[in-house]
């Protein structure tokens, strides 16, 4: 594309047509149900969402591993989250395309935080942290109100990984490693709020 959309402009369209992903490995079988689901527009803003949840997370850790600040195991869990982000993004991407849907890129958002983010090793856990909080919250609101019965499987597959991502960065932070016993889910007006804010 050869303009930036925004966050919100990403949710409300729906561009129809592009090519057919080819997914590949035993852990992405799920995502191939899709191709025979008739799937409503609601569900497909929420898929819409979390590919642009992906987007930002797969951002931050390529920042994060760019920046030099990273050691031991802090270095090598931002190495296997970009990992199953990439995962989390190229199943996504299938379901959308399944869906007739071209799904967002790197290319379509540019993405900014806060001064100092990439400062510290502390500071880049941090703010991973932030991120993988609201990523627990936009899949489970997602599972929570999904329409699509083939995309609830997979997505909540996601989203318990979401939730072991936000435990380990609880762990290299000296945070509990478990929270409550009901996690929150993230209405999807609240979930886009939050990533606007990240948008440049």
């Amino acid at each position: 594309m050869s303009s930036q959309l925004s966050r919100a402009e990403l949710l409300r369209r729906g561009a129809v047509g592009g090519a057919t992903l080819a997914v590949s490995g035993a852990g992405l079988g799920a995502f191939a149900a899709t191709a025979r689901a008739a799937v409503p527009d609601a569900d497909l803003a929420y898929l819409r969402l979390l590919v642009a949840a992906e987007l930002l997370s797969l951002d931050y850790e390529g920042q994060a591993l760019a920046s030099g600040k990273l050691s031991g195991r802090s270095a090598s869990l931002l190495k296997q989250l970009h990992r199953d982000d990439t995962a989390h993004y190229t199943g996504l991407a299938a379901m959308m395309n399944s869906a007739g849907q071209v799904p967002a890129t790197a290319d379509d958002i540019d993405f900014s935080y806060p001064k100092g983010s990439y400062a510290s090793q502390g500071s880049i856990l941090k703010l991973g942290s932030t991120l993988a909080s609201l990523s627990v919250g936009a899949y489970l609101g997602a599972v929570e109100n999904l329409q699509t019965p083939e995309l609830r499987g997979p997505i909540g597959q996601i989203a318990a990984n979401e939730a072991q991502q936000a435990s380990a960065f609880a762990q290299l932070l000296g945070h509990p490693l478990v929270g409550s016993a009901f996690a929150a889910s993230l209405p999807i007006d609240d979930v886009s709020a939050a990533l606007d804010r990240y948008e440049s």
